[in-house]
Protein backbone atom coordinates (compact mmCIF):
# COMPACT_ATOMS: atom_id res chain seq x y z
CA UNK A 1 0.00 0.00 0.00
CA UNK A 2 3.12 2.46 1.03
CA UNK A 3 4.41 1.76 -2.42
CA UNK A 4 1.43 2.16 -4.78
CA UNK A 5 0.54 5.80 -3.08
CA UNK A 6 4.38 6.41 -3.41
CA UNK A 7 4.21 5.99 -6.67
CA UNK A 8 0.98 7.69 -7.78
CA UNK A 9 2.14 10.64 -5.11
CA UNK A 10 5.66 10.57 -7.50
CA UNK A 11 3.94 10.47 -10.83
CA UNK A 12 1.11 13.59 -9.76
CA UNK A 13 4.64 15.49 -8.55
CA UNK A 14 6.14 14.71 -12.09
CA UNK A 15 3.09 15.50 -14.50
CA UNK A 16 1.55 18.83 -12.43
CA UNK A 17 4.35 20.99 -13.95
CA UNK A 18 3.75 24.18 -16.07
CA UNK A 19 5.41 24.62 -19.52
CA UNK A 20 8.85 26.02 -18.12
CA UNK A 21 9.37 27.56 -21.06
CA UNK A 22 6.72 30.31 -20.11
CA UNK A 23 8.69 30.55 -16.10
CA UNK A 24 11.41 32.77 -15.45
CA UNK A 25 14.75 31.97 -15.30
CA UNK A 26 15.02 31.85 -10.95
CA UNK A 27 11.59 29.62 -11.40
CA UNK A 28 12.58 27.37 -14.09
CA UNK A 29 15.49 26.26 -11.82
CA UNK A 30 13.21 25.99 -8.61
CA UNK A 31 10.69 23.32 -10.46
CA UNK A 32 13.37 21.52 -12.27
CA UNK A 33 15.32 20.82 -9.05
CA UNK A 34 12.31 19.54 -7.28
CA UNK A 35 10.91 17.53 -9.89
CA UNK A 36 13.79 15.87 -10.54
CA UNK A 37 14.64 15.06 -6.80
CA UNK A 38 11.22 14.94 -4.71
CA UNK A 39 10.47 12.16 -6.68
CA UNK A 40 13.19 9.72 -6.60
CA UNK A 41 13.90 11.06 -2.43
CA UNK A 42 9.85 10.03 -1.43
CA UNK A 43 10.69 6.72 -3.18
CA UNK A 44 14.01 5.63 -1.46
CA UNK A 45 12.57 6.65 1.87
CA UNK A 46 9.38 4.70 1.11
CA UNK A 47 11.92 1.72 0.22
CA UNK A 48 13.74 2.43 3.65
CA UNK A 49 10.91 2.51 5.83
CA UNK A 50 9.34 -1.09 4.23
CA UNK A 51 12.79 -2.29 4.78
CA UNK A 52 12.73 -1.46 8.33
CA UNK A 53 9.13 -2.53 9.37
CA UNK A 54 9.86 -5.74 7.14
CA UNK A 55 12.97 -6.77 9.27
CA UNK A 56 11.31 -5.60 12.35
CA UNK A 57 8.12 -7.84 11.97
CA UNK A 58 8.91 -10.93 10.11
CA UNK A 59 5.92 -12.77 10.21
CA UNK A 60 4.66 -10.03 7.85
CA UNK A 61 6.78 -11.57 4.76
CA UNK A 62 4.53 -14.69 4.71
CA UNK A 63 1.77 -12.31 3.66
CA UNK A 64 2.07 -11.94 0.01
CA UNK A 65 0.77 -8.36 0.17
CA UNK A 66 3.71 -7.49 2.89
CA UNK A 67 6.48 -10.10 1.07
CA UNK A 68 6.05 -8.46 -1.90
CA UNK A 69 6.50 -5.05 -0.97
CA UNK A 70 9.92 -6.16 1.44
CA UNK A 71 11.36 -7.81 -1.91
CA UNK A 72 10.14 -5.03 -4.64
CA UNK A 73 11.69 -2.23 -1.63
CA UNK A 74 14.75 -4.40 -1.16
CA UNK A 75 15.92 -4.91 -4.54
CA UNK A 76 15.17 -0.70 -4.91
CA UNK A 77 17.36 0.05 -2.91
CA UNK A 78 20.12 -2.48 -4.19
CA UNK A 79 19.83 -1.41 -7.90
CA UNK A 80 20.43 1.98 -6.40
CA UNK A 81 23.60 1.22 -4.41
CA UNK A 82 25.17 -0.75 -7.24
CA UNK A 83 24.51 2.23 -9.74
CA UNK A 84 26.38 4.26 -6.80
CA UNK A 85 29.03 2.16 -6.70
CA UNK A 86 28.92 1.91 -10.68
CA UNK A 87 29.27 5.74 -10.79
CA UNK A 88 31.77 6.43 -8.45
CA UNK A 89 34.11 4.23 -10.34
CA UNK A 90 33.32 5.49 -13.36
CA UNK A 91 34.24 8.75 -11.70
CA UNK A 92 36.91 7.65 -9.80
CA UNK A 93 38.84 5.96 -12.99
CA UNK A 94 37.90 9.15 -15.39
CA UNK A 95 40.06 11.20 -12.28
CA UNK A 96 42.50 8.86 -12.38
CA UNK A 97 43.28 8.87 -16.17
CA UNK A 98 43.10 12.86 -16.47
CA UNK A 99 45.80 13.16 -14.06
CA UNK A 100 48.05 11.38 -16.24
CA UNK A 101 47.65 14.42 -18.80
CA UNK A 102 50.70 17.44 -18.21
CA UNK A 103 49.68 20.05 -16.17
CA UNK A 104 49.91 23.22 -17.34
CA UNK A 105 49.39 27.43 -16.72
CA UNK A 106 47.42 29.13 -18.62
CA UNK A 107 46.47 32.21 -18.01
CA UNK A 108 47.12 31.81 -14.30
CA UNK A 109 44.88 28.96 -14.34
CA UNK A 110 46.01 25.59 -13.82
CA UNK A 111 44.69 22.96 -15.90
CA UNK A 112 45.12 19.49 -17.19
CA UNK A 113 45.73 19.51 -21.53
CA UNK A 114 44.38 16.31 -23.36
CA UNK A 115 46.18 15.70 -26.53
CA UNK A 116 42.63 16.01 -28.38
CA UNK A 117 41.45 17.98 -31.54
CA UNK A 118 38.02 18.81 -30.55
CA UNK A 119 37.66 21.93 -28.72
CA UNK A 120 36.61 21.26 -25.22
CA UNK A 121 37.00 22.02 -21.45
CA UNK A 122 35.42 20.88 -18.25
CA UNK A 123 35.80 20.59 -14.64
CA UNK A 124 36.13 16.90 -13.67
CA UNK A 125 36.43 15.43 -10.16
CA UNK A 126 34.08 15.88 -7.28
CA UNK A 127 35.19 18.20 -4.54
CA UNK A 128 38.24 19.54 -5.57
CA UNK A 129 37.91 18.97 -9.07
CA UNK A 130 40.71 19.90 -12.44
CA UNK A 131 39.97 21.76 -15.11
CA UNK A 132 40.63 20.01 -18.20
CA UNK A 133 41.09 21.64 -21.48
CA UNK A 134 42.28 20.15 -25.09
CA UNK A 135 44.60 20.93 -27.41
CA UNK A 136 42.23 21.56 -30.14
CA UNK A 137 40.41 24.72 -27.39
CA UNK A 138 44.00 26.08 -27.48
CA UNK A 139 44.11 26.59 -30.76
CA UNK A 140 40.89 27.71 -31.52
CA UNK A 141 40.56 30.32 -29.07
CA UNK A 142 42.45 33.32 -28.15
CA UNK A 143 43.52 34.50 -24.85
CA UNK A 144 40.45 36.60 -24.76
CA UNK A 145 37.88 33.86 -25.31
CA UNK A 146 39.81 31.35 -23.69
CA UNK A 147 39.82 33.51 -20.31
CA UNK A 148 36.05 33.91 -21.25
CA UNK A 149 35.72 29.78 -21.23
CA UNK A 150 37.82 29.80 -17.43
CA UNK A 151 35.46 32.08 -15.93
CA UNK A 152 32.75 29.96 -17.15
CA UNK A 153 34.62 26.64 -15.32
CA UNK A 154 35.39 28.67 -12.25
CA UNK A 155 30.83 29.45 -11.79
CA UNK A 156 31.01 25.81 -11.85
CA UNK A 157 33.87 25.68 -9.08
CA UNK A 158 31.48 28.44 -6.82
CA UNK A 159 28.42 26.06 -6.94
CA UNK A 160 30.24 22.73 -6.82
CA UNK A 161 28.29 21.41 -9.79
CA UNK A 162 30.61 18.98 -10.14
CA UNK A 163 29.80 16.93 -6.69
CA UNK A 164 26.28 17.86 -6.63
CA UNK A 165 25.67 17.51 -10.50
CA UNK A 166 27.56 13.70 -9.53
CA UNK A 167 24.81 12.76 -6.86
CA UNK A 168 21.69 14.29 -9.32
CA UNK A 169 23.04 11.86 -11.86
CA UNK A 170 23.04 8.74 -9.78
CA UNK A 171 19.20 9.80 -8.62
CA UNK A 172 18.86 9.88 -12.63
CA UNK A 173 20.46 6.70 -12.97
CA UNK A 174 18.16 4.61 -10.42
CA UNK A 175 14.99 6.60 -11.56
CA UNK A 176 15.39 6.82 -15.44
CA UNK A 177 12.03 4.90 -15.51
CA UNK A 178 9.94 7.67 -13.27
CA UNK A 179 7.95 10.22 -15.82
CA UNK A 180 9.89 13.05 -17.53
CA UNK A 181 13.32 11.92 -16.16
CA UNK A 182 14.70 12.55 -18.88
CA UNK A 183 13.55 16.14 -19.83
CA UNK A 184 13.99 17.13 -16.15
CA UNK A 185 17.92 16.10 -16.70
CA UNK A 186 18.28 18.29 -20.00
CA UNK A 187 16.74 21.39 -17.89
CA UNK A 188 18.82 21.14 -14.82
CA UNK A 189 21.88 20.89 -17.36
CA UNK A 190 20.71 23.54 -19.38
CA UNK A 191 20.03 25.62 -16.26
CA UNK A 192 23.38 24.97 -14.65
CA UNK A 193 25.45 26.03 -17.55
CA UNK A 194 23.44 29.19 -18.02
CA UNK A 195 24.04 29.73 -14.20
CA UNK A 196 27.84 29.24 -14.74
CA UNK A 197 27.73 31.53 -18.16
CA UNK A 198 26.25 34.65 -15.57
CA UNK A 199 28.48 34.18 -12.71
CA UNK A 200 31.03 34.22 -15.33
CA UNK A 201 29.41 37.29 -17.35
CA UNK A 202 30.02 39.77 -14.06
CA UNK A 203 33.69 39.10 -14.93
CA UNK A 204 33.89 39.03 -18.83
CA UNK A 205 32.33 40.65 -21.65
CA UNK A 206 29.20 38.37 -22.10
CA UNK A 207 29.58 38.84 -25.92
CA UNK A 208 33.03 37.03 -25.71
CA UNK A 209 31.38 34.39 -24.05
CA UNK A 210 29.02 34.13 -26.29
CA UNK A 211 31.36 33.69 -29.41
CA UNK A 212 33.50 31.32 -27.07
CA UNK A 213 30.63 29.41 -26.79
CA UNK A 214 29.61 29.61 -30.57
CA UNK A 215 33.06 28.52 -31.87
CA UNK A 216 33.33 25.32 -29.11
CA UNK A 217 30.23 24.04 -29.37
CA UNK A 218 29.32 20.74 -30.03
CA UNK A 219 26.93 17.76 -30.03
CA UNK A 220 28.66 15.12 -28.38
CA UNK A 221 30.43 15.54 -24.85
CA UNK A 222 33.93 13.33 -24.62
CA UNK A 223 32.98 12.51 -20.81
CA UNK A 224 29.31 11.80 -18.52
CA UNK A 225 27.46 15.07 -17.84
CA UNK A 226 27.22 13.07 -13.97
CA UNK A 227 30.92 13.14 -14.17
CA UNK A 228 32.26 16.97 -15.18
CA UNK A 229 31.22 20.05 -16.37
CA UNK A 230 31.95 20.81 -19.82
CA UNK A 231 32.05 24.11 -21.36
CA UNK A 232 29.38 23.12 -24.66
CA UNK A 233 27.59 20.40 -22.60
CA UNK A 234 26.32 18.36 -25.74
CA UNK A 235 24.90 21.99 -26.66
CA UNK A 236 22.26 21.28 -29.04
CA UNK A 237 20.72 23.97 -31.69
CA UNK A 238 18.06 25.17 -29.31
CA UNK A 239 19.88 24.59 -26.01
CA UNK A 240 22.99 26.75 -27.68
CA UNK A 241 20.54 29.80 -28.53
CA UNK A 242 18.96 29.77 -25.51
CA UNK A 243 22.04 30.48 -23.63
CA UNK A 244 23.42 32.95 -26.07
CA UNK A 245 20.14 34.93 -25.30
CA UNK A 246 20.13 34.92 -21.59
CA UNK A 247 24.27 35.99 -21.81
CA UNK A 248 23.14 39.15 -23.89
CA UNK A 249 20.18 39.97 -22.13
CA UNK A 250 20.50 42.38 -19.44
CA UNK A 251 17.54 41.28 -16.84
CA UNK A 252 18.77 37.50 -16.42
CA UNK A 253 19.07 36.64 -12.93
CA UNK A 254 19.76 33.16 -12.27
CA UNK A 255 22.14 32.98 -9.20
CA UNK A 256 19.55 33.92 -6.62
CA UNK A 257 18.29 30.74 -6.47
CA UNK A 258 16.25 29.41 -2.99
CA UNK A 259 15.35 25.78 -3.22
CA UNK A 260 13.21 25.38 -0.03
CA UNK A 261 9.51 24.56 -0.22
CA UNK A 262 6.89 22.57 1.95
CA UNK A 263 6.83 20.30 -0.42
CA UNK A 264 10.70 19.63 0.25
CA UNK A 265 8.69 17.41 3.38
CA UNK A 266 6.88 15.20 1.53
CA UNK A 267 9.33 12.33 1.28
CA UNK A 268 9.84 12.57 5.27
CA UNK A 269 5.98 11.03 5.29
CA UNK A 270 6.87 7.33 5.08
CA UNK A 271 9.39 7.78 7.52
CA UNK A 272 6.24 9.12 9.98
CA UNK A 273 5.02 5.26 9.58
CA UNK A 274 7.13 3.79 11.32
CA UNK A 275 6.57 5.14 15.08
CA UNK A 276 2.64 3.70 14.65
CA UNK A 277 4.34 0.24 12.97
CA UNK A 278 6.23 -0.06 16.35
CA UNK A 279 3.78 0.82 18.59
CA UNK A 280 1.39 -1.95 16.74
CA UNK A 281 3.85 -4.31 16.96
CA UNK A 282 4.07 -4.05 20.92
CA UNK A 283 0.04 -3.58 21.74
CA UNK A 284 -0.18 -7.05 19.57
CA UNK A 285 2.79 -8.60 22.17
Amino acid sequence: MMILAALGLTGWLRTRSSSASQCSWDRRWQQAMSLFVLPPLLLTMTAISIVYMGAEEVPLLWEWQGRFSYLLATGFLGLAGILLLKQASQSWLLQRRIRNCPQHKLLGVSSRVLDNPVPYSALVGLWQPELIVTQGLLRTLDNEHLESVFKHEQGHCYYADPFWFFWLGWVRSYTAWLPQTEALWQELLLLREMRADYWAAQQVDPLILAESLLQVASNCSMFADSCCTAFSCSATRDRLQERIDALLSSDVDVLNSSLWSWNWLLPILPLLVVPFHTCTHLSTH
